[in-house]
């Protein structure tokens, strides 16, 4: 990694190094040289700028969460040539990991509930010069409020009202809103993320049939809320809720990475779109009209099992319910 460290084997190793040297390490102070100044920070909660921020963010977080665990799952990669220069490598990386925690200060969800936590996160960095420069990240806040024992909807609600009120409070991720940053790059052209990609486009398309065809009878499917579940019926179930709550919306392909890696099954990470009204019965409840916008990530591991043909055999895909909820309640006065 030409303009990284010695000390790094390979994109995983910085990825997850870093990681547990800022977050278990409690080396925080780090964040200045190993985030890049002007980084844009996006997740569907609200847009950071800045690696001051993020380091007030990151402290605010250990303040209420002092035991957090980040245990890294995978970290599938690309480089990105258009963004390396004479000194350094450039990459994509799209890094999964499950984090647990105990709710046991005050904080941004509230009182202390004392509650044990396990989540997902799923993050893409794009690297250079040791540092991360660009991020996007999708948290899986759905199964941090349930597990604390509130209602998804009230716990919004609630959260609206302590950030100021409808006027005042950070606003989720939107097209309005995005800061556009220096990483423009769309992955790589591997077969296995076209694939992942292609897979994608067709359940949005409303194509459902191409589930049984390409997902494993048993595939292994994590889904928002910490849910683990497996088979056809329920990847249909999370999919045609989803489609079936935005069903004009706008759905776009915004990142595809493929990958093959010895002694792992080949892999894919997806970032992903949705933007329109809630007009439909499904997911969220109620059609609301409210205007939504959603960031999405799916990784993937396929093989051929059975059939003989690769399939799909585990997914994970994050959406953030919770900056669904609130842009849900912000755009239809509900908000009391």
């Amino acid at each position: 990694m030409h303009g990284f460290e010695q000390r790094w084997r390979d994109v995983p190793d910085f990825i997850i190094g870093i990681t547990k040297e800022i977050w278990e390490d409690r080396k925080i102070g780090s964040l200045r040289t190993r985030y890049a100044p002007g980084l844009i920070v996006r997740s569907p909660a609200s847009v950071l700028i800045d690696n001051s921020r993020v380091i007030a963010a990151t402290m605010a977080t250990l303040a209420e969460f002092p035991d957090r665990e980040l245990l890294g799952e995978d970290v599938i990669w690309c480089e990105d040539p258009d963004r390396a220069t004479s000194t350094s490598d450039a990459f994509l990386s799209s890094h999964r990991l499950v984090c647990t925690a105990t709710h046991a200060r005050p904080g941004m969800y509230g009182a202390p509930t004392g509650a044990r936590l396990t989540y997902r996160i799923l993050a893409d960095c794009a690297i250079r010069d040791d540092a991360v420069y660009d991020e996007w990240l999708v948290r899986d806040q759905s199964a941090v409020v349930r597990q604390m024992g509130f209602d998804l909807v009230d716990w919004t609600r609630d959260l609206i009202a302590r950030e100021g009120g409808p006027e005042h409070c950070v606003k989720p991720m939107t097209p309005e809103n995005d800061v556009a940053g220096p990483y423009v790059g769309k992955g790589n052209d591997d077969p296995w993320g076209a694939k992942h990609a292609e897979l994608l486009q067709a359940i949005m398309d409303g194509d459902m049939d191409v589930i049984p065809r390409h997902y494993d009878r048993a595939v292994g499917l994590h889904y928002p809320g910490h849910v683990t579940t497996q088979g056809w019926a329920e990847a249909d179930q999370f999919w045609m809720g989803l489609r079936a709550a935005f069903p004009d919306a706008a759905f776009r392909i915004e990142h595809v990475i493929g990958r093959s890696d010895p002694l792992m099954p080949p892999r894919s990470a997806l970032r992903w779109s949705l933007h329109g009204r809630h007009s439909g019965w499904g997911r969220f409840g109620r059609p609301t009209g409210a205007d939504v916008y959603i960031m999405g990530m799916s990784h993937a591991e396929w093989g051929p099992f059975g059939t003989g043909d690769p399939t799909l055999r585990r997914e994970w895909t994050l959406i953030d319910e919770t900056a669904i909820w609130k842009q849900i309640l912000l755009g239809t006065g509900q908000c009391e």
